[in-house]
């Protein structure tokens, strides 16, 4: 599956897309990355204990954002795309 990066999370990875391996879900998909990327990717995405995504962290599957779909637990296919972004603030 394809898995876009945007802000900070292209300065961690230094990338702008990866093709990631096959995951069942967002959960295991992070876990994947976070293998690849490191802590400070895993320290970016989710919270302290690995159980939720991070509160400044916009995680999309095909363009729906995964609080709309079962967060953690969305499912995921070969041919998806996955976006995952900071929240962005402005004023």
């Amino acid at each position: 599956m394809k898995v876009k990066f945007f802000a900070d999370y292209r300065d961690i990875t230094r990338q702008k897309e990866t093709e990631a391996a096959a995951a069942p879900d967002i959960r295991a998909l992070l876990g994947g990355l976070g293998e690849i990327y490191g802590e400070p990717f895993l320290n970016k995405a989710m919270t302290r204990d690995r159980s939720l995504i991070n509160d400044e962290t916009i995680i999309m599957v095909n363009g729906r954002n995964i609080c709309h779909l079962k967060g953690m637990d969305t499912p995921l296919d070969a041919n998806d795309t996955v976006a995952i972004f900071p929240v962005v603030a402005g004023g």
